[in-house]
């Protein structure tokens, strides 16, 4: 039971993208695909003169950036992937957050630096269930990274933040549920110019060490705070890595 997060460059560029549909295809046994998209509404919002904000690697989400992120993530993007998966013979549901009640969350509190996120949601909870019934009937839910708060609005949500959730909630009904970051590199590399300078393992006191020094910034923060996240409530196994190397990239380790 594998939960897949693909995002970057890869999922956004048809040649990489194809590549990589054709390995998820690939993966034995049942799967979740949870997939981002931000350079593409990052590019939508400066074609429709709307300013991108991000603040430790998170988007910050006004009211006209949610309408960019709801047509890209819930429509362009998703769609896309789910047509693709379908060319391939596999029977492909795209969903979001508030698709079956799937994912739901609250809108984000201002934090105590005094930054407003928008409409971001932080996760209340998340039904596993549902996911367990989609893939026993032979269906392979594809997740676009939007919520909804219970009262009738869209929430944006970490792509990352996604993933962790729908792993944590899918391992509480299956123990074997493992979670599996895939970007463009071959895993967390301390120069992602140099292949050799991959790091095979993070724990939570390493991790500290590398943002500390500036090896890890930027997107890959919340990225590891999430694999953090989804060891510490029970998911068997996360790691950070290319789609073609699923047992290989890095292994992130709870303390």
């Amino acid at each position: 039971m594998n939960v897949i997060k693909v995002g970057g460059a890869v999922v956004e560029e048809p040649a990489s993208l194809s590549i990589l549909l054709d390995q998820f295809c690939a993966v034995p046994g049942p799967k979740v695909l949870v997939h981002g998209g931000g350079r593409t509404a990052t590019n939508l919002a400066k074609q429709l003169g709307i300013e991108s904000q991000m603040v430790g690697g998170r988007r910050i989400t006004d009211a006209e950036m949610l309408k960019v992120v709801t047509m890209v993530y819930g429509g362009l993007v998703n769609k896309n992937i789910v047509a693709q998966l379908q060319a391939r013979g596999v029977n492909a549901l795209g969903l979001t957050g508030a698709d079956i009640n799937l994912v739901r969350a609250h809108r984000r509190p201002i934090t105590p630096e005094g930054v407003d996120f928008g409409f971001v949601g932080d996760v209340d909870s998340a039904d596993g269930a549902q996911l367990m019934r989609l893939l026993e009937m032979g269906i392979t839910p594809v997740i676009a990274p939007l919520t909804h708060d219970g009262q009738g609005h869209m929430l944006n949500i970490n792509a990352d933040t996604m993933a962790q959730t729908a792993a944590v909630a899918l391992s509480a009904v299956a123990p074997n549920a493992t979670l599996t970051y895939c970007f463009e590199l071959p895993g967390v590399m301390r120069d992602p110019a140099d292949p050799a300078s991959l790091i095979p393992q993070i724990t939570e006191e390493s991790f500290k060490a590398l943002v500390a020094d500036g090896t890890i910034a930027g997107g890959m923060i919340p990225k590891l705070e999430n694999a953090f996240a989804a060891i510490r409530a029970g998911v068997a196994a996360v790691r950070i890595t290319h789609i073609s190397d699923l047992q290989g990239g890095t292994v992130i380790v709870g303390n």
